[in-house]
């Protein structure tokens, strides 16, 4: 698994093809339609995913995967057995390890720079849970195996990139969980990232208040006046252009978003829900601050029309077209 130490012209990315019942193996098999500019290793069970592409009217077929051999633009195929057959729609807490085992190859082969970045279909964290098996999701999940402290989700879409002080956590957590170093800690890693990775020389970010009107001088809460405020004063005297905290009901108006380059929303449902309407289904979950690059699709398992053929694969499209152009301006292409 590890890098033969050559440096290749073109990115390997791994995609994992996520929660079998779903319509992650679906969605995968619509990377056989495109012509991309790179070399595609969708991770899953052969038959499942042939038996997806059957079912889509699929033309084209998955090349096997030969680490070793000479990257060429196309999409490969790196089996990974299922643990049990799986059925369209009908979740099975034993494929749960499936579906870690195929977040694990991946990730690993990331860090080993076998791959050049990774992008992942969607998994269901209620049944891996059910399964005795710990998963808060992705980003927590990645961020432990490869040793990453406090990894920042952003969304990108809709003209906007939204990325989350805090991710999933109950709404009754969230004022505890925003201090200031963790504001400091997600406010570094988002300039730094949208400097290094997409290539903007001066990243200007609006931070939002946690509770209503900013606070509204300190009536409606004291996180702004106390946290927020200050740790954005400290980050400015260290160059970091982030202006904030403002009201979050005003800070998606296009007078702002036309000023910066990224929102940042203190808790999940804050900042999505915006991002969701204007592009839900093409737009792209990235997790900042991993060692490698990772991108996502940004919906759920939609088991309700797993296998129907109705899934529209026109988030996760723009995953990988979005991590081929991160991992070029980042230099993690093997050359």
């Amino acid at each position: 698994m590890a890098a033969t130490g050559r440096r290749h012209a073109i990115a390997t990315l791994a995609v994992t093809s996520g929660e079998p019942a779903g319509i992650g193996p679906e969605i995968c098999t619509a990377l056989l339609r495109r012509r991309w500019p790179c070399r595609l290793v969708v991770l899953g069970d052969r038959s499942l995913l042939d038996a997806a592409r059957d079912a889509t009217a699929g033309r084209r077929g998955f090349r096997e995967y030969d680490p070793a051999g000479e990257p060429r633009a196309g999409v490969e195929l790196l089996h990974v057995p299922l643990r049990r057959k799986a059925r369209p729609g009908r979740l099975d807490r034993r494929n749960a390890d499936y579906v870690l085992a195929l977040l694990d190859r991946a990730s690993d082969g990331c860090m080993a720079r076998e791959f050049a970045g990774l992008v992942t279909a969607p998994v269901h964290k209620g049944i891996i849970n059910d399964a005795g098996l710990p998963f808060t999701g992705h980003t927590e999940y990645l961020a432990r195996r490869s040793g990453t402290r406090l990894p920042v989700m952003m969304l990108v879409g809709g003209g906007m990139r939204v990325a989350l002080a805090t991710t999933h956590l109950p709404l009754r957590e969230v004022a505890e969980a925003i201090t200031a170093s963790r504001l400091t800690s997600v406010v570094s890693t988002l300039e730094r990232e949208l400097r290094e990775r997409f290539g903007l020389p001066k990243p200007r970010i609006v931070v939002c208040g946690l509770n209503p009107h900013a606070g509204e001088g300190g009536h409606l809460g004291n996180e702004e006046i106390d946290v927020i405020g200050p740790t954005l004063k400290r980050l400015a005297r260290r160059g970091i252009d982030a202006s904030g905290p403002v009201p979050a009901d005003t800070a998606f108006l296009p007078a702002v978003l036309d000023g910066c380059d990224a929102v940042l929303a203190m808790y999940h449902d804050q900042g999505l829900p915006v991002l969701k309407h204007a592009s839900f289904g093409h737009a792209v979950n990235v997790t900042l601050g991993l060692p490698y690059v990772r991108t996502s699709v940004d919906h759920g398992t939609a088991l309700e029309i797993a296998g129907t053929g109705q899934a529209d694969p026109g988030s996760l499209l723009a995953a990988v077209g979005l991590a081929t152009e991160l991992a070029a301006t980042s230099g993690s292409i093997r050359r």
